[in-house]
């Protein structure tokens, strides 16, 4: 196992280019995957890594001796305490990290599918990607102004979502609902409830940004527009919750049938 013990070495710099820039880890197409329970996730996915960083003395914990005996082919590097915590984003980290290659999913007609425009909190991408992943969507397409699908604190929130899902990021997101048969947007002024709409079929919802919500542009490629009934006394649901409620409404018609 080699080992790095010098911030001036060449690798340890390239890692940590791409543990804290966004601009790096879409200019190389990589970001670093850390602890367990994601690289258990890419394992189970059948995904593998170009590399992995363990942090000095953590090599003989048993999970992260697991982790490694699933990559057989991967190399494996050991970084001292103090250089592997400076490229950790968990104040608390767990001991293994890895190099992963971000996949560049195929063109194709999903069955179902989430377009999100300008959605910029981390925490929300992280939640709707599970969400998606759980509830059988084929595809999340992004477009310029969301938040970043593959940084740390997206990934930390997706729990291995990433590794099920296609993401197209930096999307045209009016050509993308264009190829779509059926285009739901959820509007809080309009006429039709999410439950009475049969959502079995091959379609698309539009989200919009937590605060300004669709922007008129795209709210007008809606085929159909619905609201999610609300008896309780706020206005609005947050983003990721929203989804969810939608994702999951369509599961249930396709499992039981349209009530």
């Amino acid at each position: 196992m080699k080992q790095i013990t010098s911030v001036d070495n060449p690798q340890y710099k390239q890692l940590k280019k791409l543990a804290t820039s966004s601009r790096e880890r879409r200019k190389c197409g990589q970001t670093l995957l850390d602890g367990v329970h994601l690289l258990q996730a890419l394992a189970d996915a059948g995904g593998t890594t170009e590399l992995l960083i363990v942090r000095q003395g953590s090599g003989a914990d048993a999970e992260i001796q697991r982790c490694i005996e699933s990559f057989p082919t991967a190399p494996v590097i050991e970084l001292g305490a103090v250089l592997f915590d400076a490229i950790s984003p968990v104040e608390t980290p767990v001991g293994i990290l890895a190099l992963y290659t971000i996949p560049q999913p195929e063109e194709s007609t999903p069955a179902c599918a989430v377009l999100l425009e300008n959605v910029q909190d981390p925490g929300n991408i992280g939640a709707i990607l599970r969400t998606a992943a759980a509830a059988g969507v084929d595809a999340v397409y992004l477009s310029k102004g969301c938040a970043e699908a593959w940084s740390p604190k997206v990934l930390r929130a997706a729990m291995g979502a990433h590794f099920v899902v296609a993401i197209y990021e930096q999307q045209d997101l009016l050509a993308r609902a264009a190829q779509m048969v059926m285009v739901v947007a959820t509007r809080l002024d309009a006429e039709e409830a999410l439950y009475d709409l049969d959502l079995r079929g091959p379609m698309a919802f539009l989200f919009g940004n937590e605060g300004a919500g669709l922007s008129d542009t795209l709210a007008a490629c809606a085929t159909r527009n619905i609201h999610i009934p609300m008896p309780g006394k706020v206005e609005s649901l947050n983003v990721a919750a929203a989804v969810a409620v939608c994702l999951f409404e369509r599961v249930r018609q396709r499992c039981v049938g349209l009530a």
